[in-house]
């Protein structure tokens, strides 16, 4: 007897794929088996080759006549059907492995999956798993993913705009935090989401404290001490392109003033034979702007320079520089200074222009964390790293979205380096990243993460995805274009979350980075149904098509597509004020409100 299963017969073998040959029994493309419809012979479905005492598992990767052997092409004209396999695994006895111990030999019998197959596959529950969703083609089928490789081996969610990217961040990282009974399912979990749009606040707060350039009544203050932050990039940014004599020289500036302050002995783990630039010790940028301006500007009353001409002297807390009166001929009062001048009157313009500018206040200006005009501060890092790291909520978010565009390369990479760097040399601690690992995920990445970026924020991205594993830092990118992502940090990449994806381009890329060669699953990438992915790599048993949960209504990230027909239907309202788009636009901050009363 025939049974209802079978598809077909194993035809031909090359490596992983094999070519079969469809039953004519199963012509009319549907089998009802249990009382369950299954289709025949769809892309991304799987097999099952009985081999004895253990099956075999493969994935359908292109059916018709692109799948018919070469050889037998002419056979095609007689109404033989034919699929391409590619074989994923086995199970031997109960526990199914990725991976064949053995190939199938040609004739040998192949037969649909059905929802007890793949109970089989993707039922059993193991520690460190977290549910994410459902099969696609079983509803009743949990997927799950495997924490541990989905956090070291690092990942890519990937989806063109509107696909469902922010909905399944959203869904996976409450996944991760909590368990469907809504207790929570990893207690000790760490996560650090850099939110470049604003979506996750809303979506997330009930276990994610926020932080914001321009916070709400429940938020936190996003303040990055530029003392932390990489020296060289800090001085990029500051003053622009510097030359190497003068670099010298103010970074030799920087230490002496981290020296001074190390060896009053407030700060703990200094030791002063190794101190460096970037050493992370509060200094004056203000003391420091003054000092190098001083030279530049200086004059003498006499010609062997030891009385100065100064008339007024500068304030480094106000910015003002000194004055001098303009210099005389070479052998007429007041002499120029030719003592300590670096050239760099341009270059200190801008870093004064930087520093008066309110818009980088959150860095240049960190409160509390902004050192006084002698080096100190009134708050140091381990206050800094227990309110990104020590929350009592198991995920942070960093809320960009007041953040100018063009300090966005400097922030990212320095808010990677402090976390970094500080969870790479406290790896061994209790708070270090070995005994509390941090997953940090990176929305909107092709902004700051692109090919021809050479900002500390792919520098530091790179870092991590090649290091990261081995000190507890864990990478997820997001990203509508990875065409423009950097091939490095994407290759480092184990786990895809691939969405719907439109662009040829797109798809081609990922195409390349995925471990799993199943070109025939990831064609399907543009028929995806908003938040339906393909989830392949080491944190998933099998490449496999799934619908992600959806979180809550009232849960969901602010990034949904305004219903145009119904907006548009409604009554316009009475006096409009616009006072409510140039206020948010002008303090950066969606939430602002009115403070006046309307007249």
């Amino acid at each position: 007897m025939i049974a209802p299963t079978l598809l077909g017969h194993v035809g031909a073998v090359s490596g992983a794929a094999i070519s079969i040959r469809q039953f004519e029994g199963v012509a009319s493309g549907i089998s009802i088996i249990g009382g369950r419809s299954y289709r025949v012979g769809q892309v991304g479905s799987f097999v099952r080759i009985p081999q004895g005492y253990h099956d075999l598992y493969g994935i359908i990767a292109d059916v018709g006549a692109t799948a018919t052997p070469e050889a037998l092409q002419n056979l095609s004209s007689r109404g033989e059907r034919w699929m391409t396999v590619q074989l994923v695994g086995e199970i031997v006895e109960t526990a199914f492995e990725r991976g064949i111990s053995q190939y199938p030999a040609i004739n040998d019998e192949v037969h649909l999956v059905t929802d007890e197959d793949l109970a089989k596959i993707y039922g059993t529950a193991e520690r460190g798993q977290v549910v994410i969703g459902r099969l696609a083609g079983a509803e009743s089928i949990p997927v799950r993913i495997d924490l541990d490789r989905l956090v070291t081996r690092h990942s890519a969610v990937l989806g063109s705009t509107g696909a469902g990217k922010s909905t399944t961040i959203a869904s996976l990282l409450r996944a991760i935090a909590h368990s469907p009974d809504g207790k929570p399912a990893f207690p000790n979990t760490r996560i650090l989401l850099l939110d470049i749009h604003g979506e996750y606040a809303t979506a997330l707060k009930s276990i994610a404290k926020v932080f914001r350039v321009s916070p709400a009544a429940d938020e936190e203050p996003l303040l990055i001490p530029y003392w932390a932050i990489d020296t060289t990039e800090l001085l990029s940014f500051l003053m622009g392109r510097i030359e190497d004599r003068a670099f010298t020289s103010i970074t030799d500036r920087i230490v002496a003033a981290k020296l001074a302050l190390a060896k009053g002995g407030k700060y703990e783990g200094i030791d002063v034979n190794s101190l460096t630039p970037e050493t992370p010790i509060p200094f004056s940028l203000k003391q420091l702007w003054l000092d190098l301006i001083d030279p530049e500007l200086k004059t003498w009353k006499d010609q062997a320079r030891t009385q100065s001409a100064i008339t007024t002297p500068g304030n480094a807390d106000t910015l003002v520089a000194p004055r001098y009166p303009h210099p005389g001929t070479s052998s007429t009062p007041p002499f120029a200074n030719n003592s300590g001048v670096l050239s760099i009157r341009r270059q200190l313009d801008q870093m004064r222009s930087r520093l008066l500018d309110r818009q980088y206040d959150f860095m240049l200006h960190p409160g509390d964390w902004e050192s006084s005009l002698k080096g100190d501060a009134k708050k140091d890092l381990p206050e800094l790293l227990k309110g990104w790291l020590g929350s009592d909520k198991p995920i942070t978010i960093l809320d960009l979205s007041g953040v100018p565009s063009t300090v966005l390369h400097h922030l990212v990479g320095g808010i990677l380096n402090v976390l970094y760097e500080a969870l790479f040399w406290g790896r061994e601690t209790q708070e270090g990243g070995r005994q509390r690992p941090l997953l940090v995920v990176m929305e909107e990445a092709h902004r700051y993460l692109g090919k021809d970026a050479n900002g500390p924020a792919k520098a530091m991205v790179q870092r991590i995805v090649k290091e990261g594993r081995k000190f507890g830092v864990g990478a997820m990118i997001v990203s509508q274009r990875p065409s423009e992502i950097d091939d490095t940090i994407l290759s480092q990449c184990g786990t895809f979350v691939a969405l719907r994806l439109s662009n040829s381009g797109d798809r081609s890329k990922v195409q390349a980075a995925l471990p799993d060669s199943l070109s025939g699953l990831m064609d399907s990438l543009p028929v995806l149904r908003t938040g339906e992915a393909i989830i392949t790599g080491e944190a998933a048993k099998l490449p496999i098509r799934c619908r992600i949960t959806l979180p809550p209504e009232n849960a969901r990230p602010s990034s949904e597509d305004p219903e145009i027909s119904l907006a548009w239907s409604k009554k316009r309202a009475g006096a409009e004020d616009y006072v409510n788009l140039s206020g948010p636009w002008r303090a950066q901050n969606p939430k602002w409100k009115p403070t006046r009363k309307e007249k």
